[in-house]
């Protein structure tokens, strides 16, 4: 956007959503044939992303999966705070950042940390008040590693309650895979992007963590028109041994899933190992008469 006819473009941009409102870049005409890419994006969907990420522009909704723009002053409440930070305190910010959403990391992995100030100081003044706790990794290479208090807190917590969670293959605490595999032994792949002959455990496998201990992958489909949750692959670690515990839990997390997606019948297809298919089955009919 550096040239006087572009950067007149974002102000045309800026003053249509001033004046009309909220705006997706579909809602500003094509000025020049698409060659069909997705990253192809027409010279408004340019200016718009511009006007995002200098902050002149937020996204108060998504329509279908589009984004829709408006003014920052619109869709901020107005207690938020929108003085430029100080160095830094803008640093302090991105270590919390990283380490909330990360749970463990170090500078090692430095494509994780937001450029913001002096990281380093941030971190050894966080260490200093607490609020911050170096740990180590049996095993790593990865030099120091830091982890929020409040990270440890929760950790212990979480040991206690033995909850499950179905998660995205996204989610923060899978999609650094070589952290999965040294923190929990729990090697994982998307396998939508593998043909389908060479797939293990399905097309979109979401992990199952009970407690602090990944015990499997479930690979669901939701039959929205039919309201049927179709489990077709349920695969468990070879050690998990404590069904009577985990089944009742997983059939529960399992229905709410179903019911999000409009199901409200949950059907088993292949299980492993085979012999906790029928007791799967009465959690599961379980938990749907209680939901």
């Amino acid at each position: 956007m550096g040239s006087a006819k572009n950067r007149e473009l974002v102000k045309a941009v800026l003053a249509r959503i001033e004046r009309e409102g909220p705006m997706r870049a579909g809602d500003f005409d094509y000025d020049r044939p698409r060659r069909g890419s997705w990253w192809d994006w027409k010279p408004a969907k340019r200016a718009l992303e511009c006007l995002f990420n200098i902050g002149e522009l937020m996204i108060s909704e998504r329509r279908k999966f589009q984004r829709v723009y408006d003014l920052a002053e619109r869709v901020l409440p107005a207690t938020v705070d929108t003085r430029i930070p100080e160095s830094d305190e803008a640093a302090r910010w991105a270590v919390r950042w990283t380490l909330g959403n990360l749970g463990v990391a170090g500078f090692s992995q430095n494509r994780y940390w937001p450029v913001a100030g002096d990281s380093k100081a941030a971190v050894e003044e966080l260490v200093e008040s607490g609020e911050v706790v170096p740990v180590q990794l049996k095993g790593s290479g990865n030099g120091a590693l830091y982890t929020l208090a409040t990270t440890l807190e929760a950790t212990a917590k979480t040991r206690r309650s033995r909850r499950v969670h179905l998660l995205s293959p996204f989610d923060n605490l899978v999609i650094r895979r070589d952290w999965l595999s040294q923190f929990f032994g729990f090697d994982y792949t998307l396998e939508c992007y593998v043909p389908a002959r060479k797939r293990r455990y399905g097309y979109f496998c979401l992990p199952i963590l009970w407690g602090d201990r990944f015990v499997g992958r479930l690979d669901p489909k939701a039959e929205r028109k039919k309201r049927v949750f179709a489990i077709r692959r349920l695969h468990f670690e070879p050690e998990v041994e404590a069904w009577d515990a985990l089944l009742a839990p997983l059939a529960r997390k399992t229905v709410e899933l179903a019911r999000f997606n409009g199901c409200d019948r949950v059907r088993l297809y292949s299980v492993r190992p085979a012999a906790i298919r029928m007791p799967l089955r009465r959690a599961l009919d379980d938990a749907l008469r209680e939901a």
